[in-house]
């Protein structure tokens, strides 16, 4: 059978309540720190037993908050996830923040610094699981940290279904039978992730689409503009740039070129840049070189850049709607 730890705060005098609860968290979670917001008094129950290699942890409390700092990341090698029953939970990391409530779990690396929030009186599903488990075959776990997995469909209900299942048959699972849901609840958690991972994948990508768009159109005039500037300036590799663009019809840099082509063309139509000369236009639209200019011009527009400008003038005016 497997064996529970029950603690509870009925029996301890009201003023010490708030330590001894500190006391708990820094025991049982690696020396995680925990306050309770100042209330001079703290009611909490808390069940904790290990089913397989995870530790499933079922809580009820008054307000509180639990803190790791990065300096203080924990030993124990575990991610942890926390499902309200009721209540919710606030879970930052990374630099992401998640609100979580009944029906969702959200999920963090407990090797890292992270702090989570329950502003009311919460009973939470807290499960911990070996990170190494998670992340075998080289799965990136850190861009799923600090955030909602899942929990309303899919694969995430049903992980989240199963996690609370484990949790009500504790008193009543053998040791095969533990180690074997163990097994189950990881895999379900691993499946989430990987479907999490996806949709972050392809969100990321367009997200990225978007930025480039925005940076191209805003420095389509300067001749310094290639893929190592804009992998630069925003902070991404010119693999994540090419990964981005996929399925264009045009790599980037041929789309670089394509819209100063088309602007070359705008203006070189443009009876009132007249007084301007080809090479003018050609400059002010990111082009360095001439001779260069002439050529892609020509493969363009089936012409060179005198002839479309003169063609272009010769044209009559276009009748107002």
């Amino acid at each position: 059978m497997v064996h529970e730890l029950a603690l509870s705060t009925d029996a301890i005098a009201a003023a010490d309540t708030p330590a001894a609860w500190r006391g708990w968290m820094a025991h049982l979670f690696d020396g995680l720190d925990s306050d309770v917001y100042g209330d001079p008094t703290f009611q909490a129950r808390l069940r904790s037993a290990r089913l397989g290699e995870l530790v499933v942890t079922h809580l009820e409390a008054d307000r509180h908050r639990v803190q790791r700092g990065a300096r203080q990341a924990g030993t124990g090698g575990y991610v942890k996830i926390v499902a309200p029953w009721q209540g919710v939970a606030t879970v930052e990391q990374h630099g992401r923040q998640v609100q979580v409530g009944p029906g969702g779990w959200a999920i963090y690396d407990t090797t890292c610094g992270y702090e989570v929030t329950n502003p009311g009186r919460s009973e939470h599903l807290i499960i911990m699981l070996p990170k190494a488990r998670l992340a075998q075959g080289g799965f990136a776990l850190a861009p799923l940290m600090g955030r909602q997995v899942g929990g309303e469909q899919g694969v995430g209900r049903l992980a989240l279904d199963t996690m609370r299942a484990a949790a009500r048959e504790l008193a009543h699972l053998s040791a095969p039978a533990a180690h074997a849901t163990s097994t189950m609840v990881t895999d379900l958690v691993r499946l989430s992730l990987e479907t999490l991972a996806g949709h972050t994948e392809t969100t990321q990508v367009n997200e990225r689409h978007a930025r480039i768009q925005g940076f191209v159109e805003r420095h389509l005039r300067d001749p310094g503009l290639n893929l190592d500037t804009i992998a630069q300036a925003l902070g991404c590799s010119k693999r994540q740039l090419h990964a981005a663009w996929r399925g264009q019809r045009r790599t980037l840099a041929q789309d670089i070129q394509h819209r100063r082509l088309q602007a070359c063309m705008h203006d070189l139509a443009d009876p009132t840049l007249a007084g301007l000369t080809i090479t003018d236009i050609a400059f002010s639209w990111g082009f360095n070189a001439s001779e260069h200019f002439s050529r892609v011009f020509r493969e363009h527009a089936g012409m060179s850049p005198s002839a479309f400008r003169q063609t272009a003038r010769q044209r009559p005016p276009r009748a107002g709607r």
